[in-house]
C-alpha cells in the first residue's frame, strides 16, 4: 500500500511538472535550442573541414601554436575568457587540444577551467547586485535570461551548459537572481558533458 501511495505521488508530482513546462512554452524552447544546436554543431564541423582543405593546415597550425605560446598561457586565456561572457568560443581550445601529449586530460582541464569560470561568473552577477546602476543595466541587457531562469530554474542553466545558449552570461544570471549557489554547482555540472561530446568528435575528425 505504501509503494502505491509513493508511486501515485510520483506520478501525480511529474504530472504537474509536466503541466507546468507545457504551460511555460519549456518544451518548444527545448526543441528550438536544440535544433539551433545541431545546426551551429554540424556548421562548425563542415567549417572545419573547409578551412583544412582548402586555406590553412590545421595540423600545422595548432602545432605551431604549441611551440609559440605556453599552455598555461592558452589556458588562461581560456579561463579569462569563459569567466567573461564567453568571448571565445571553447571549440577553439577543443581542438588546440587535439595535437597536444594528452588530448582527454587537456579536455578534462579545459572543461575544469570552463565549470570553474562560470563560478566565477556567478559571483561577479552576485556582487553586482549590490550596485543599483550595474544592477540594472545588467538586468536590462540579460532580461530574457532571468525570466527564462526563474521560469525553469535549474533546466535552464542544463541547457546553458551544454547547448550554444551562452553558458557565462546565465552564470551570471543565477548570481544576479540569488539563484541557489549548491543547485547552481550541480546543475553546471552537465558543462563536462558538452566538452566530452565536443572532444569526441572533433578528435574524430582531426
Amino acid at each position: 500500500m505504501k509503494l502505491k501511495n509513493l508511486l501515485d505521488k510520483l506520478i501525480k508530482s511529474s504530472q504537474r511538472i509536466n503541466r507546468y513546462y507545457s504551460l511555460t512554452n519549456f518544451y518548444s524552447f527545448l526543441l528550438s535550442t536544440v535544433i539551433k544546436g545541431l545546426i551551429l554543431f554540424f556548421l562548425f564541423i563542415l567549417l572545419i573541414f573547409c578551412i583544412d582543405f582548402f586555406f590553412i593546415d590545421l595540423e600545422l597550425l595548432i602545432k605551431n601554436s604549441f611551440e609559440k605560446y605556453s599552455s598555461v598561457m592558452l589556458m588562461s586565456i581560456f579561463f579569462i575568457s569563459e569567466s567573461f561572457l564567453g568571448l571565445i568560443p571553447p571549440e577553439l581550445f577543443i581542438i588546440w587540444s587535439t595535437k597536444s601529449s594528452h588530448p582527454f586530460l587537456y579536455v578534462c582541464l579545459l572543461a575544469l577551467l570552463s565549470y570553474m569560470g562560470g563560478i566565477v561568473s556567478y559571483f561577479i552577477g552576485r556582487y553586482l547586485y549590490l550596485i543599483p546602476f550595474i544592477k540594472g543595466f545588467i538586468e536590462n541587457k540579460i532580461s530574457k535570461h532571468i525570466v527564462n531562469l526563474r521560469k525553469w530554474g535549474g533546466f535552464f542553466i542544463v541547457l546553458g551548459a551544454v547547448s550554444p545558449l551562452p553558458h557565462s552570461l546565465i552564470s551570471m544570471t543565477s548570481g544576479l537572481i540569488k539563484y541557489s549557489l549548491k543547485n547552481y554547482l550541480l546543475w553546471s555540472l552537465f558543462r563536462f558533458l558538452r566538452f566530452f561530446i565536443y572532444a569526441v568528435v572533433i578528435f574524430g575528425i582531426l
